[in-house]
C-alpha cells in the first residue's frame, strides 16, 4: 500500500502500522470535524510540505496542542517547591517550530530502532533529586537525546532511580467546566448491566487511554517499578488517573471501548481502540489560572504555498491538593 506521497505503508492486519511521524500527528475524526466549524471549505490536497502532504490546518493545530498542554504540565509541576518534571518520551522533546525538522526527528528515532519502544512522556522528581537528574540528562548530551538512548543504559537507570512518577499526556479541545454533562451523577447503566456511568452519547471530561498502549505501558511500568499515571489537560483544567485504576475501570467493565477512525496528514486512516474514562474515576489534577493566547501561524512550502493554523501559547496551571498528596505520598511514603 501506497502513500500519495510515494512512501510506503506498513500493513497491520486490517490496518495500517503508521510510522512515528503520523501517529504524532493522527488526528482521530471527532476532532476534525470540531476544527473550524465556521471555516469556508479550502482544499489543500494540493498543498505539499516537503515531503509530507497535510490535507488541513487540524493536524498543526493538535501538534501545537499538543506541546502546549505538555509544557503546562512541565510548568505546573516546575513551579511547586517541592517537584519537578522533564519530558521523557519522543513527543516531549521533539522539535516544536518546524515541521520538517519535526519529521526528520521522527525518522531518526525509527532508524535506530526506537519506534516499536513505548516510554511515558514526562518524569516527576523530588525537587531535592534536580541537581542530579539535570547533571544525567546533560551527560547523555541533554534532553533531546533522551528519546535515543537506551534504558538499559548506566545514566538511564541512575535517572529512573530518583523518579517517582511517570506520566502519560492526553489533551482535548474542550473547557471542561462548559461540557454539558459535567457534574452529572453516575447512575445505572443497561448497557453497562446495570453497572454505573452515563449515557452512551454523554459529554463530559474523560481521561483517554488508547488500547495500543496499555500493554506498553503496563510493561514499562512493571519493568521500571514506576507507577504511571495518565495526565488528561483540558483548556481550562486538567484530571489524572492511576495505569492501575484505569486497567482496574476496565477491567471491570464500567468503560467500555470506544472505535474511532484517525487519519494521518497523508490522508491514511485507521480504526482505532480507545476507552474514554470517566473524570469520576480519577482525581482532580489541576486548574488553569491564566488562558492561553491562540495565535495565528503559518508554515510556507518551498514554492511558496502557505497553510494557516492556531498556535496555543501561554497559560498557566495549578496542582490541586489532591495531586499534590498523590506526589507527596509518592515521594515520602503515606503519611
Amino acid at each position: 500500500m501506497t502513500r500519495a506521497d510515494g512512501r510506503q505503508l506498513r500493513p497491520s492486519g486490517n490496518s495500517v502500522d503508521w510510522d512515528l511521524f503520523e501517529r504524532y500527528l493522527g488526528v482521530s475524526a471527532e476532532d476534525t470535524e470540531l476544527c473550524l466549524l465556521s471555516s469556508e471549505a479550502v482544499e489543500w490536497f494540493d498543498f505539499l510540505l516537503n515531503p509530507r502532504r497535510l490535507r488541513g490546518s487540524d493536524f498543526l493545530m493538535r501538534w501545537s496542542q499538543g506541546v502546549w498542554s505538555e509544557q503546562r504540565i512541565l510548568q505546573a509541576v516546575n513551579s511547586t517547591d517541592e517537584f519537578f518534571a522533564i519530558p521523557y518520551g519522543p513527543s516531549g522533546t521533539a522539535p516544536e517550530d518546524d515541521i520538517r525538522a519535526l519529521e526528520l526527528y521522527f525518522e531518526r528515532l525509527e532508524a535506530a530502532g526506537l519506534g516499536q519502544h513505548k516510554r511515558p512522556d514526562l518524569l516527576v522528581f523530588r525537587k531535592r533529586s534536580q541537581d542530579v537528574v539535570e547533571s544525567l540528562v546533560a551527560s547523555i548530551g541533554g534532553p533531546r537525546e533522551l528519546p535515543f538512548t537506551p534504558e538499559d543504559s548506566s545514566a538511564i537507570q541512575e535517572l529512573l532511580s530518583e523518579a517517582i512518577l511517570a506520566v502519560e499526556c492526553e489533551n482535548s479541545l474542550w473547557k471542561g467546566k462548559l461540557m454539558p454533562d459535567y457534574g452529572a451523577e453516575l447512575k445505572a447503566q443497561r448497557r453497562l448491566g446495570g453497572k454505573p456511568g452515563l449515557k452512551k452519547n454523554a459529554v463530559l471530561p474523560t481521561l483517554i487511554l488508547k488500547e495500543e498502549d496499555r500493554a506498553p505501558l503496563r510493561t514499562w511500568q512493571h519493568t521500571h517499578n514506576i507507577p504511571i499515571h495518565i495526565w488528561h489537560v483540558f483548556y481550562d483544567m486538567a484530571f489524572g488517573i492511576a495505569l492501575d485504576k484505569a486497567e482496574e475501570v476496565i477491567g471491570q467493565g464500567l468503560i467500555l471501548p470506544t472505535v474511532q477512525v484517525f487519519q494521518a496528514p497523508g490522508g491514511a486512516t485507521t480504526r482505532k481502540v480507545i476507552y474514554k474514562i470517566y473524570y469520576h474515576y480519577g482525581y482532580p489534577l489541576g486548574d488553569a489560572t491564566q488562558e492561553p493566547t491562540l495565535r495565528a501561524k503559518f508554515i510556507e512550502d518551498k514554492n511558496g504555498h502557505i497553510l494557516p493554523y492556531v498556535h496555543f501559547d501561554g497559560g498557566k496551571m495549578e496542582l490541586r491538593d489532591e495531586a499534590l498528596t498523590i506526589l507527596r505520598e509518592r515521594a515520602y511514603g503515606s503519611p
